[in-house]
């Protein structure tokens, strides 16, 4: 857990030290660890209002190779951000849909959005 005294204090020498450092990933790193992947956050996006199949997902994420997008759909998966629905087995067709946990990003999400647009990058 991360100690809200942590701080970096000068001695009279001039060296520094670290008081109550961070011993783990705070809150925030943890949380980027899970939706700041490449790619991530747009596939929650996309998947926000309805289930996606594969190929239309590739699509809308344009810069991405399908190589990419399995990739992270699957670390998704695993993390529990999204559900992946068998639609057919010939030809296999899937979809995917955003879980109550990947949800719950949305609103950092928007923010992210927001805050990107104000600032124009």
């Amino acid at each position: 857990m991360t100690d809200p005294l942590a701080r970096v204090e000068t001695n009279a020498q001039g060296q520094k030290r670290a008081i109550a450092p961070c011993l783990e990933p705070c809150p925030i790193e943890r949380g980027m660890r899970i939706i700041g992947g490449k790619w991530k956050g747009s596939i929650l996006w996309h998947l926000k209002d309805e289930p996606v199949r594969f190929n239309d997902l590739a699509r809308m994420l344009g810069g991405a190779s399908k190589k990419m997008v399995n990739q992270r759909l699957k670390e998704m998966e695993e993390q529990g951000l999204i559900l992946r629905e068998v639609l057919s087995d010939r030809p296999v067709a899937v979809a995917y849909r955003i879980t109550d946990f990947g949800r719950s990003s949305l609103a950092i999400l928007e923010q992210l959005k927001t805050w990107a647009e104000t600032h124009d990058i």
